[in-house]
């Protein structure tokens, strides 16, 4: 290296330099396509546990009608269920 002329070393630096800035993009555009599709993903995520969700109110609803119709009148609940009657 003692040898080298200046401009060779000036050279080699801006090389360098170019090298490692060009990197360092390419890194940061492999980071925010990660990003994004990650974000896409939990998005993806939300929406599916928002349908189970609505899935799971219709069927709690439909289950609560069809195994206990006498939710909605205190007489008929007894009157299958009580041996008083």
């Amino acid at each position: 290296m003692e040898g080298q002329d200046p401009e060779d070393s000036k050279q080699n630096t801006a090389d360098m330099t170019a090298f490692v800035q060009n990197l360092l993009v390419q890194m940061q555009n492999r980071f925010q396509a990660m990003s994004e599709n990650i974000i896409t993903k939990i998005d993806e995520m939300g929406s599916r546990i928002d349908e189970l969700e609505q899935s799971i109110d219709e069927l709690k609803v439909e289950l609560g009608t069809e195994s206990m119709p006498t939710k909605s009148s205190p007489e008929e609940a007894k009157s299958p269920k009580s041996p008083d009657t």
